[in-house]
């Protein structure tokens, strides 16, 4: 069984391009544009979930936040543009597992996916 995972990205070529990488490798994977469509998706099913930290409405802090109000703690990989190491740190602090800087690379991203998925759920104390 294939291993299921969301990606909510609004950016349609970065989008296309993380799908296309998870899925040479295996994994099915769910598409949404939006946090607020990624919350409604996400379910214990996910073996992990990459969002993309700067979307409208919902951006992908106030993803992690609800995520964790909901009491589920899937692991989560986030993607962003912005080197700002700000981001680094409050990521941390949300329990986010790792970031990756657009554009994805390969090769870092299908490792990190393989180890979250290895590694499992874990709780965050926040």
């Amino acid at each position: 069984m294939s291993q299921k995972i969301l990606i909510a990205e609004d950016n349609d070529f970065v989008r296309m391009q993380i799908v296309t990488f998870l899925k040479e490798a295996g994994y099915e994977c769910i598409e949404v544009t939006d946090g607020n469509a990624a919350l409604k998706t996400i379910d214990e099913s996910f073996a992990a979930a990459i969002i993309d930290v700067r979307m409208e409405p919902l951006n992908g802090f106030d993803f992690v936040k609800n995520l964790h109000s909901e009491e589920l703690y899937t692991p989560i990989v986030f993607v962003t543009g912005d080197q700002n190491p700000d981001l680094l740190s409050e990521a941390g602090k949300l329990g986010v597992n790792a970031v990756l800087l657009k554009p994805v690379q390969r090769e870092r991203l299908i490792q990190m996916i393989e180890r979250l998925v290895k590694a499992g759920p874990r709780k965050v104390r926040i």
